[in-house]
C-alpha cells in the first residue's frame, strides 16, 4: 500500500508512457484541442492523425473555416463517420468568429454555449486547452475510477462521477489538467474494458478490482452494431458521391450506389434532414452551402 494520492502515481506514469499525440504538444492552440477533441468522438486515434492534420492545414483558426461553406467542412470529413460533426464544428466556428473575436472561450459555460459542444467537449477543452482544474469523464476515465476506487469492472458514465474525479484531481490547476489526461491515458493503454494490462499499470498495488478478485461485470457488454447493410452504409456511400464531386450531382447518379430503393431513400432524406445535403431544383443534390 502507498499513501501517495492516485492522481500522482498515475501522472508520474503518464510522463513515461504517454503517447506523442499532436493535440497534446506544448502550445497547441485551443481551436486545434477542440478539432481533436471533436474528431475523437467514437473514432479511433489512427483514424483521426491524418484527417486532424489535414483540417487544421486547411483551416488554422476558427475565422478560417467560417469563412468557407459548411459542405467544405463536410467533404474535408472524409470517412471518419458521424460527419455531423463536421457540420458542428463549422458551426462552432462561426459562433466563435461573432462572438468571441475567433477566439476560444476559457470557462465551461462558455464553451457550452457554442453550438455543437457538449459536457464533455467542453470540459476537455477548458482542461486540455486551458490548463484549469475541471474534471473529465469518459469511459475509459469511468472505467479506471470504477476499478482503481470502487472495485468495480465498469460502470456507465454519469453526472455523479464528475464529483468523484474532481475530489481525485490535485488543487493545482497544472497539476490537475496533467492528472486529467493521465487518467484518460491510462484506461485508453492500461486498463483497457477487454484485455487489461494489470500487471503494467501503476496502481496494481492499491487497485479496489484487483483486491477484490477482479469480479466480473455486473451486466454483460453490448456487442456494438454492425455496419454491412445498415442505413449508416449507405448515407455513407450517397455522401462519398457527393465529396467527390465538384458540382452537384443528379439524383439518378445518386440511385447507384444502393439497389435497394426504399432504404436509398430513407438514407437521402436523413441526410437532408441533418443539414448535410442540399436537394436543389432539377432533382439534384449537393453539400450544404
Amino acid at each position: 500500500m502507498t499513501d501517495v494520492p492516485l492522481a500522482e502515481v498515475v501522472s508520474a506514469w503518464y510522463v513515461q508512457a504517454q503517447r506523442d499525440l499532436p493535440w497534446r504538444r506544448p502550445g497547441v492552440d485551443p481551436w486545434a484541442v477542440l478539432v481533436s477533441e471533436v474528431m475523437l468522438q467514437q473514432t479511433p486515434v489512427v483514424r483521426v492523425l491524418e484527417p486532424y492534420a489535414a483540417w487544421l492545414a486547411r483551416w488554422p483558426t476558427p475565422a478560417a473555416l467560417a469563412a468557407d461553406a459548411p459542405g467544405e467542412a463536410v467533404r474535408m470529413w472524409g470517412r471518419l463517420g458521424y460527419p455531423r460533426r463536421a457540420l458542428r464544428l463549422h458551426a462552432a466556428a462561426v459562433a466563435l468568429v461573432e462572438r468571441h473575436q475567433g477566439q476560444l472561450p476559457s470557462t465551461v459555460e462558455e464553451l457550452l454555449a457554442l453550438p455543437g459542444v457538449g459536457d464533455y467537449t467542453a470540459r476537455a477543452v477548458a482542461a486540455f486547452a486551458h490548463r484549469q482544474r475541471v474534471p473529465v469523464v469518459d469511459t475509459n476515465v469511468r472505467r479506471v475510477v470504477a476499478r482503481a476506487v470502487e472495485g468495480r469492472a465498469d460502470a456507465p458514465v454519469t453526472k455523479r462521477d464528475l464529483v468523484v474525479v474532481e475530489q481525485l484531481l490535485p488543487d493545482d490547476p497544472e497539476e490537475a489538467a496533467t492528472a486529467s489526461v493521465a487518467f484518460m491515458e491510462l484506461g485508453a493503454l492500461i486498463c483497457t474494458a477487454r484485455a487489461p494490462r494489470c500487471p503494467s499499470c501503476p496502481l496494481l498495488a492499491t487497485c479496489a478490482w484487483v483486491l477484490a478478485g477482479r469480479p466480473a461485470l455486473d451486466a454483460p457488454v453490448r456487442r456494438a452494431q454492425g455496419y454491412a447493410g445498415t442505413d449508416r452504409q449507405v448515407r455513407g456511400r450517397l455522401l462519398a458521391v457527393l465529396r467527390d464531386a465538384p458540382e452537384p450531382v443528379p439524383g439518378e447518379l445518386l440511385a447507384q450506389v444502393w439497389d435497394e430503393p426504399v432504404q436509398r431513400a430513407r438514407a437521402l432524406d436523413g441526410l437532408v434532414a441533418d443539414g448535410l445535403v442540399d436537394p436543389l431544383p432539377g432533382g439534384r443534390y449537393g453539400l450544404p452551402a
